[in-house]
């Protein structure tokens, strides 16, 4: 893939948020290059469990219409099983009396679980059927219509947006953990998440249990394998499984579904979200180029990235000069 000497647009990153804006971006007419330093089955977006839920992200209020607007995208996806895209039933579970998600029944039609339909412990739930994405898939999925669409690719490290390149046209940063040190922007911080993945034994029904003693399980089914889940750790940079916590973490979705108690495991993985107390989407500037910031989206990368993708390209558009902070 040979890049243009200039491009309209330069994306950095190649995660789920880089490669969705680039795509978004090409779609509109924009001719736009993803510099990036590691191929998208590199990023930690490869191993997540990538159900469709507005998990760990903030302002909310933000963070639900992206959501909403990258649901309806999901599921026209969904039709194609070339995407990865699956839409499946499954129950969040409560254990607080009164509670329930924040986004189901309004935002996703669902229904109060049955007696039989809940573990020990939970005294309630909301069952609703949402987007499954297997990443890998979806990825190569993502990559390839860009390639169709016309993007082109330079994978190589940056220092600093000053190697960019490509004269003086919009910068999109859209870079995961490495946005903070291309921008300074220190409120964006590692987020430690370690999932376990196992065979799947038959299993279509996933389990969101926030509530638990050992903190958020999830149990998340795929065509061959099932994502358990996990943790989420702010400020935590190792990236080396724990096997203590894997071993917690199947215990609790044992508990879940007793079928995933004698599931092969085909891997232990540790991978670092971006989280920021807000999800940085706005407009800067760097060397006289405008930069448009989009990082931060914490455990709702893919759950917001058409959304978020659809604002990128307004604001490339728009050729805002002014600097909004947030």
């Amino acid at each position: 893939m040979t890049a243009p000497d200039v491009a309209d647009v330069v994306v950095v990153g190649a995660g789920v948020i880089g490669l969705t804006s680039a795509l978004a971006l090409a779609q509109s007419g924009v001719r736009d290059t993803v510099v990036a330093d590691r191929l998208p089955a590199d990023t930690v977006s490869a191993i997540a469990a990538a159900i469709w839920e507005p998990y760990d992200a903030y302002p909310k209020d933000l963070v639900l219409r992206w959501s909403v607007e990258s649901l309806a995208r999901f599921t026209e996806l969904a039709a194609d099983p070339d995407t990865g895209v699956a839409k499946r039933e499954g129950v969040v579970l409560q254990r607080v009396p009164g509670r329930t998600a924040w986004w189901a029944g309004d935002v996703v039609a669902a229904r109060a679980a049955r007696p039989d339909e809940l573990v020990d412990g939970a005294v309630s739930g909301e069952v609703c059927t949402v987007p499954v994405i297997v990443m890998p898939i979806y990825l190569e999925w993502l990559l390839g219509e860009c390639v169709r669409e016309g993007v082109a690719f330079e994978w190589r490290s940056l220092e600093s947006l000053d190697d960019v390149g490509h004269g003086d046209c919009p910068i999109v940063v859209a870079a995961g953990l490495v946005a903070g040190a291309l921008t300074g922007d220190t409120r964006l911080v590692p987020v430690r998440g370690q999932i376990v993945r196992v065979a799947n034994p038959g299993l279509t029904r996933w389990y969101i249990d926030e509530d638990n003693a050992r903190g958020c399980t999830y149990v998340i089914p795929r065509a061959d394998d099932v994502i358990c889940g996990g943790t989420n750790e702010p400020g935590e940079t190792d990236r080396t499984p724990d096997s203590t916590v894997a071993q917690s973490i199947l215990a609790a979705a044992s508990k879940l579904e007793p079928r995933l108690a004698d599931a092969a495991v085909l891997a232990d993985v540790v991978g670092l979200r971006p989280g920021r107390d807000e999800v940085r989407l706005d407009v800067g500037e760097h060397a006289g180029r405008r930069v448009v910031h989009s990082y931060g989206h914490g455990g709702a990368g893919v759950t917001t990235s058409w959304g978020v993708a659809g604002d990128v390209v307004r604001l490339v558009s728009e050729g805002r000069a002014g600097v909004t902070e947030r």
